[in-house]
């Protein structure tokens, strides 16, 4: 397993993280495609910086953070995502705050930004998850949304092609999300994605499931997860991390350790995740063959892809 230990910076009052994926790849990355993967990255630890620097939340912040990954093509979320085997996006997204407030959209088709229209099923709804939101309530909102087909990329239509013709496997790993604790001491995570390639209509992967792809608690830590979806939703592998800090006072990388080994190696399961605890301490592991990764070192964007 690989895993990354960032402790907090001194003098600095807030953390932040991001991933934008982990997998194998059916291609080593070209130095231009690395190049442009951790630019994607460090915008969004920008932008989530800017929001934090700023004093800001930290649902503020992973949200701002997620949504330039969900915008940038090279990312399997929002615009440029995986297509189903009807050649349709059909995108999840969630974000869970510290205090146990929770949101999250499965198969949505029109909003711009996912993880917007999630924080928007927190915030105007007595609901957690909702399938397929319509156009008419995601602009009651005051969310921008697009065609269907405006997420759709001429690379992502030749990636469909390749798997239908039994040609590659596809990418099984395709996940953004953003982890963050503010100045005030309070943790936020969110997570967006567009699933598997060729994956049957109307299925949900982890990341809009609270517990399995995305959890955050005050207490202990915010994580997003990145991988197999249903491994991850049978391991409830978000929350078992945060159990095993409440109830065993186990440090967070070691957490993370055991919940891959115990919830996820054991079963054949792959793939990656970001947590920030309530220290501020961060942690970035994944048992896959890549992730793409950053985390803010103080005020400096690190990157890894």
């Amino acid at each position: 397993m690989n895993i990354t230990r960032a402790p907090r910076s001194q003098g600095v009052p807030y953390s932040l993280a991001v991933h934008g994926g982990a997998g194998a790849r059916r291609t080593p990355l070209t130095t231009t495609e690395a190049a442009d993967c951790r630019e994607g990255l460090r915008r969004a630890l920008t932008a989530g910086q800017h929001v934090l620097h700023g004093g800001g939340t930290a649902l503020d912040a992973v949200c701002a953070a997620v949504v330039e990954l969900e915008d940038d093509p090279l990312f399997n979320a929002g615009h440029g995502a995986a297509l189903t085997q009807l050649g349709t996006v059909e995108l999840d997204a969630a974000v869970m705050t510290g205090a146990g407030t929770a949101g999250a959209v499965a198969s949505s088709t029109y909003a711009r930004n996912p993880v917007l229209a999630a924080r928007s099923v927190m915030e105007h709804t007595p609901h957690v998850l909702l399938v397929a939101p319509t156009q008419t309530l995601l602009e009651s909102w005051g969310l921008k949304t697009v065609a269907p087909h405006d997420f759709v990329t001429p690379g992502r239509r030749e990636e469909l092609e390749r798997v239908r013709s039994g040609l590659t496997e596809g990418a099984r790993h395709g996940t953004v999300g953003a982890v963050a604790r503010d100045a005030a001491g309070h943790l936020a995570a969110a997570t967006s994605t567009g699933g598997i390639t060729n994956q049957m209509t109307g299925r949900v992967g982890d990341s809009p499931v609270i517990g399995a792809g995305t959890y955050a608690n005050d207490r202990t830590v915010a994580i997003s997860c990145t991988g197999d979806g249903e491994t991850f939703i049978r391991g409830v592998v978000a929350f078992d991390v945060s159990a095993r800090i409440e109830y065993l006072a186990s440090e967070l990388g070691d957490a993370v350790e055991r919940t891959f080994a115990e919830r996820l190696d054991n079963v054949g399961g792959t793939g990656g995740m970001i947590a920030v605890n309530a220290a501020g301490d961060i942690v970035l592991g994944f048992n896959s063959a890549a992730m793409f990764r950053g985390y803010l070192a103080g005020d400096r964007p690190v990157t890894a892809v």
